[in-house]
């Protein structure tokens, strides 16, 4: 008979915090696989309306959020002015 391996029970990021509180180890809940993201913080940004019909098409286009297509397009304008600022 093949073993099986035992589902782990899962348990909430507020059950290991008030275990750290009290000074249990809690390092049996992470693998260190993962990687730290930065934090995120939100802006308000103020587009005109035919800005925002634009972004709206190229968002239906691309089957993707309007939020989706603001950051990548962002993205890729700080990219290109790194590599072009690298280039002088």
């Amino acid at each position: 008979m093949p073993k099986t391996n035992k589902a782990r029970k899962s348990i909430s990021a507020d059950k290991i915090a008030e275990m750290a509180d009290r000074g249990e180890s809690i390092s049996k809940f992470f693998t260190n696989k993962g990687k730290m993201m930065p934090a995120i913080q939100r802006v308000n940004v103020d587009f005109t309306e035919p800005m925002l019909k634009e972004l709206d098409a190229e968002a239906r286009e691309l089957n993707i959020s309007r939020q989706a297509v603001i950051k990548t397009m962002l993205r890729h304008a700080l990219d290109q002015q790194r590599l072009a600022r690298s280039a002088r």
